[in-house]
Formats: C-alpha cells, structure tokens, sequence
C-alpha cells in the first residue's frame, strides 16, 4: 500500500500555539503523537510518500524520528527540510528525495509537489466514464487562509465550461487535494483515502 502525507513538521514546537493551534503540550508530545499514529496504520512494506516539511529539527534529530517510523519512505522536500542537505546517502531512510515527481496509482497519474499547482500536468485527462485519471497532491498552506483561496480557485475551475478537443462542452477538471497531516489527524493516507477525507471535508 502507498500512503501520502504533508506538513508534520517534527520539533516545531511553534505550531501548537500559531498557526495550525495544535494544542499538544510540547513538541515532544507531538512528535510521540505523530509517531504513534504513523506506525498504527503503516507496515514494513507500505510505502509513504511525504510531501513536504517532514521536520524542523536538526539532521541528527530527525534521523532519530526516520527511526522509528515505519514503511519505505519517499520524500518531497517542502521550504522547512533544512535537515535534507545533510541526509548520508548511505544511511539515510528515503528511498529518494525529490522536489516534485509523478508517480503512478491505480492507473491514476499524482502529479507531487510541496508547493500547490494550479495547472498541472494531465490535469484535463479522464478516463471513459469522466473520472479524473490525474491528481495533484501538495502541502505547504496549512489550513490557511492561502487553502480557502485555493479551494476557491478549484470551485470557480470546476464550474468554467469549455468546448474540448471533441468540440464537447465541458467543465474543466480541478483535482488538488491537500494532504495536510491535520486533516488526517497526523494519519498517512492512501490516494482514495484522500479523495474521501478532501470531499467530506469540502461539503
């Protein structure tokens, strides 16, 4: 199984009482919540594509943390993985490191990025039955006022109709999705897992 996830942002203590408001005691008692979480639902073989801002710690802090997370894991670097330019190759727990990739899901393209794209690539493709053959899944915003922007952007491209190649109507296809460890409660999710949590959270 593949799982996502975006913004955990080990040792940032700030994030409790800023911004996100997580409301843990410390950041110790988020990093150990996090972690319990991780491991709770990933096994040894599953993989976790984390899409940015995995850590503010040190190198030597957040390999302690790469530790005892579970899976083969893959990383998309986010503006805070300071911790990433010091990583040793030969004992580092990516598989690889990335600043953006496109992978293969299920027949579904995911187009991954820490920074949201709001015109990505295979964003127009469907498949014969009008679902979405291609995601773009990002982080970076939080649950912020720059992610109701984004949700805005998404309805009002959902709702433009245009005529296609076929010389069809159509509405343009819009599929981000946030994978902001918060909306998950700090829980990897697989690519239909997100679609669910994005879609309940949207009504």
């Amino acid at each position: 199984m593949r799982y996502y996830i975006a913004d955990l942002h080990f040792f940032h203590a700030n994030l409790n009482t800023k911004m996100d408001c997580r409301g843990f005691a410390d950041a110790e008692e988020m990093n150990e919540y996090m972690i319990a979480k991780w491991n709770g639902k990933v096994r040894k073989n599953d993989e976790v594509v984390i899409i940015g801002d995995l850590s503010w710690g040190t190198a030597e802090q957040t390999g302690e943390v790469l530790k005892r997370l579970q899976g083969q894991l893959y990383l998309i670097t986010g503006n805070h993985d300071h911790f990433a330019k010091k990583l040793d190759d030969r004992t580092s727990r990516f598989v690889w490191v990335k600043p953006y990739d496109e992978l293969y899901d299920n027949k579904r393209k995911v187009v991954l990025c820490h920074y949201p794209i709001m015109c990505y690539n295979g964003q127009y493709r469907l498949d014969r039955k009008g679902n979405p053959k291609t995601y773009m899944l990002y982080g970076h915003v939080h649950d912020t006022q720059d992610q109701r922007l984004l949700e805005q952007f998404q309805e009002i491209t959902r709702n433009t109709v245009i005529i296609n190649a076929q010389g069809e109507k159509q509405h343009i296809p819009c599929n981000m999705i946030n994978c902001f460890c918060k909306y998950s409660d700090y829980e990897p999710l697989s690519l239909d897992e997100w679609i669910a949590c994005d879609e309940k959270r949207r009504r």
